[in-house]
């Protein structure tokens, strides 16, 4: 049985008893109304001629008041997720509007090019201990899941959540909930503030039986702008994303982020002092990774700084960006519980020449591991003109770590001297094809203070190649520090990039 007339027809194969089949809730659709990418661009652009207007985020009852406890009692039924119980490869649940997940959207079910919208109703979830909305109230949606056999072919695995303004995430095969993508952002860090673009309404398309691949369209809504989004997603190993993003600036639209990424950095052993923690580092990721459009591999360690950090790194036409979970064993982290080994990279490709702007790196301080910290994105060098339709396409790839044939930087290490008058750093660097330690040589540069006692040496423990140096600053309170290890001239290394502060 399939298609949706069959999936909503039938909830679970859980569901044994006729009786038991009969009293499950389903969800009731509009009826059907022609879709199509087309239809959506159009869509996308007459809204962008329209005045922005204010979502009424207003909840009833003590919908909007419950905490993040009471808010995670509200479970969507397993008997009435969508295709459950048919030969659909994928299910979706739905998710309750409440704590701060207040933005409501509607979301539809695409097949064979028409479109039916999902109606609301209380009988969908269970409500545990938090409050019960009022029986006639239409309070809506603020996001879906998708589940899929990732880990097991008996098991329906939660791979990717669509909830909150344009935010997203996703796993692949193993892994665990950690960083989050976002469709856009907008004047990041800019003194006016941020302004969060949010996704209002979703299509998702029937997949067919034997695809692993399914497609979301989303419709994007903010004061400088509309957008029409297409996501095609493959889970697996790796989830592998195809994101096509046209937008129609309502304004000159400057300070735009793309594909932006945002994260969780707390400490490692760059700045274990500041912490009293039985674990010896906390991150959902641990490093900026870019390959430029030239070709080179850069790595920038994560920082929780004393004051707020934006790093920009000019490229012409990039070939890759992303942020990495290179820390993959348990005793880096000794948590039982956040198992932090397990959260994915994301990684961003290009479809394209995207031309001239800046990979930009945002970090944030904080002093606890509930909040997202880091922000990473590509800023276009120049503004989009209003009222001019502009396309990007990229790839995102949710995996374990980007490979390349050159020394990989797994550690990086801080710490003062004996003499307490310098810092000392160490970079740790792995490659499956390590190249024997006298044909390399040591590269290290500092924008401000010297650098003294570069030394590189082979760890005999496990198989890395390690290289140190010292920073004198004097009386500097910034330093960009950059090292690399070359053989014959040409580059070894991945390019390490390192920001270092007084404070």
């Amino acid at each position: 049985m399939s298609g949706l007339p069959a999936a909503l027809a039938v909830a679970s194969a859980a569901l044994r008893s006729p009786a038991a089949f009969a009293q499950a809730p389903l969800p009731l659709l509009d009826d059907p109304v022609p879709f199509s990418r087309d239809w959506l661009l159009e869509t996308a652009q007459a809204l962008s001629a329209e005045a922005y207007r204010e979502p009424n985020n207003a909840l009833p009852g003590d919908l909007g008041d419950m905490g993040y406890d009471l808010y995670r009692d509200i479970r969507y039924r397993p008997e009435a997720r969508i295709w459950a119980g048919t030969e659909m490869p994928f299910t979706v649940d739905l998710f309750h509007r409440g704590f701060i997940y207040r933005d409501r959207v509607d979301i539809a079910l695409v097949e064979n090019g028409e479109a039916r919208r999902i109606h609301y109703t209380p009988e969908l979830f269970d409500f545990g201990k938090a409050p019960q909305p009022p029986a006639d109230a239409d309070v809506g949606f603020s996001g879906f899941r998708l589940r899929h056999p990732i880990n097991a072919p008996d098991v329906w695995d939660e791979f990717l959540v669509f909830q909150g303004a344009s935010y997203f995430r996703a796993v692949g095969q193993g892994q665990v909930y950690g960083l989050s993508a976002r469709g856009l952002a907008i004047k990041t860090a800019a003194p006016e503030g941020e302004e969060f673009p949010r996704f209002t309404r979703f299509w998702i398309e029937a997949p067919g039986p034997q695809t692993r691949e399914i497609t979301i369209h989303a419709l994007l809504d903010s004061p400088s702008t509309t957008g029409a989004y297409r996501f095609v997603i493959q889970p697996g190993v790796e989830t592998v994303m195809e994101v096509e993003g046209t937008l129609y600036p309502r304004t000159e639209l400057g300070g735009l982020g793309l594909a932006p990424l945002s994260s969780m950095f707390l400490f490692d052993a760059t700045n274990r002092f500041r912490f009293d923690d039985f674990r010896p580092a906390v991150h959902d990721s641990n490093g900026l990774l870019m390959l430029t459009g030239n070709g080179e591999w850069l790595w920038r360690p994560l920082a929780n700084p004393a004051e707020l950090q934006l790093s920009a790194f000019r490229d012409q036409a990039p070939r890759g960006f992303g942020l990495m979970q290179r820390a993959r064993s348990f005793d880096r982290f000794q948590d039982l519980e956040a198992r932090y080994e397990r959260r994915p990279s994301v990684w961003v490709e290009p479809l394209g020449d995207w031309g001239p702007g800046h990979v930009v790196l945002l970090e944030i301080p904080v002093d606890m591991e509930i909040h997202d910290n880091v922000t990473a994105f590509w800023r276009p060098a120049d503004p989009l003109p209003q009222g001019e339709p502009w396309t990007c396409r990229y790839r995102l790839r949710w995996l374990q770590n980007v490979e390349h044939e050159l020394l990989a930087a797994t550690a990086s290490r801080s710490g003062l001297t004996m003499n307490q008058n310098r810092r000392i750093f160490a970079v740790d660097f792995k490659s499956p094809n390590l190249p024997p330690i006298d044909t390399l040589t040591l590269e290290v540069g500092a924008s401000a203070g010297e650098v003294v006692h570069p030394v590189l040496q082979q760890n005999p423990n496990d198989g890395t190649i390690r290289a140190s140096f010292q920073l004198d600053p004097g009386n500097e309170a910034l330093s960009e520090l950059r090292l690399r290890i070359t053989a014959d001239g040409k580059p070894a290394s991945e390019t390490w990039l390192y920001r270092w502060t007084r404070r």
